[in-house]
């Protein structure tokens, strides 16, 4: 990953350090989209990366102009994206459908459908241009949905149809477009607080940083438009 440029939606969330820090140890260039500035700040520190591999403009991926502004600013910086790697998302379950509120589909749309459709507007051409890469980070539920988590399983349903069709577009130019499935995941803070907890249903961060490393790799350039299993079973 030598001088590629990766982007990170969500990098400072549980996961986002850890897959950052496997990034930036591959040599990656890495451009963070989150929109908080402090924690940008505090990831910053953490990675004590030089400068010139890092940018930094706190954008909100559901403000669909700004995000364009932001990836400009990305390819005015470094010249190209070469991944993108979209953690950005959140959560809501519901007691049965009756008792769905309609105020956390609003939520949900946000955060884990337009964040997706923005961004992915903002790079799929740098991105073919680069013959580059999308992963986003999904759940089982989208292809199987239980009634506690109907709407959640609705957006990442529509996540991942996005992202389908962007690894339809992409055939035969060299780019692709992959999902990452997990139950949960599990960060290294986690089993250091609840060392005693079962995680065996869980997908460690350091395992879906080395995933979506492969993806990166040349020698992935035929898997496209596939969702990748990093499970155990429920």
């Amino acid at each position: 990953m030598k001088d590629k440029v990766v982007v990170i939606s969500g990098a400072t969330g549980s996961s986002g350090p850890t897959i950052a820090r496997v990034f930036a140890e591959a040599g990656a260039q890495l451009a963070f989209a989150d929109r908080n500035p402090a924690k940008l700040n505090e990831l910053l520190k953490t990675l004590n990366l030089p400068a010139n591999r890092i940018h930094i403009d706190p954008v909100d991926l559901a403000d669909p102009a700004r995000t364009q502004q932001w990836s400009a600013g990305v390819l005015n910086r470094f010249g190209k994206i070469d991944a993108v790697v979209h953690l950005a998302g959140g959560w809501h379950g519901n007691a049965s459908i009756a008792d769905i509120q309609l105020a956390d589909w609003d939520f949900l749309y946000e955060v884990n459908i337009q964040t997706v459709l923005h961004l992915m507007r903002a790079t799929a051409d740098a991105l073919r241009s680069s013959q580059g890469r999308w992963i986003m980070v999904s759940s089982p539920q989208a292809q199987h949905p239980t009634h506690k988590n109907a709407l959640y399983a609705a957006s990442k349903a529509t996540a991942e149809t996005l992202t389908l069709a962007l690894a339809d577009e992409f055939k035969g130019s060299g780019a692709t477009a992959n999902i990452i499935q997990v139950n949960a995941i599990v960060t290294p803070k986690m089993r250091a607080d609840e060392p005693d907890k079962d995680y065996s249903t869980f997908a460690a961060t350091e395992d879906i940083a080395a995933a979506m490393l492969y993806l990166c790799q040349p020698q992935a350039g035929q898997i496209n438009g596939q969702r990748l299993p990093l499970f155990g079973a429920a």
